[in-house]
């Protein structure tokens, strides 16, 4: 079994709300406005002279890396529901691609929240300089990340599993796992699984 590497295909899956690939994407609408924002913010942030602590872009900085820290639930539930269907229908190569990015972002994102949270205790330029590191990476390669799971993993998962009940197990199985606290539920925009 191979990957259709080329093929922007996302918008070829016809999966109806609440189901585990509908949730993944939604999770995906939610993250990259975050990392939109991180962006805006990085820019915002490199051109300031000095930290002002009552400046509003450090209160969304932390919003957004708290946010992008509590995604965490969105890859467990790949790495632990969605990528062994995958295996078990000979797609290794790519599961394990993914696994290894979430690995290499995960500690990025931690160290983006930590550097939000002691802004004030550090030297500015410092922080600019740790702060454009760490945003300069975590925004391309997680969008690319996204875009490789949107329109390669994804719709070679909903081609390939060709089971309603397998499908209704491993929903129950993403629902042992836990959800982001930015999960919408299926159907529309708020959750139960939603905090701000």
């Amino acid at each position: 079994v191979h990957m259709e590497l080329s093929a922007d295909r996302k918008s070829d899956m016809d999966v109806p709300p609440g189901h585990v690939v509908h949730t993944l994407v939604s999770e995906h609408d939610h993250i990259l406005g975050y990392l939109d924002e991180l962006e805006e913010l990085n820019e915002k942030i490199q051109q300031m002279k000095r930290y002002r602590p009552g400046r509003d872009e450090f209160a969304r900085l932390r919003n957004v890396a708290a946010h992008l820290v509590d995604s965490e639930p969105h890859h467990e539930r790949e790495e632990e529901v969605l990528f062994p269907e995958l295996e078990q229908r000979g797609v290794t190569g790519p599961p394990n691609v993914m696994r290894m990015e979430h690995e290499q972002l995960r500690p990025q994102k931690h160290k983006l929240e930590d550097l939000a949270e002691t802004v004030g205790e550090m030297d500015f330029d410092e922080f600019k300089r740790q702060l454009r590191t760490v945003a300069e990476f975590v925004v391309p390669t997680l969008r690319d990340h996204i875009y490789k799971e949107n329109n390669i993993l994804y719709p070679t998962a909903v081609d390939l599993i060709d089971d309603d009940e397998l499908w209704e197990k491993m929903k129950h199985d993403a629902d042992e796992v836990g959800y982001c606290c930015f999960t919408p539920s299926a159907g529309d925009e708020e959750s139960e699984h939603t905090r701000t």
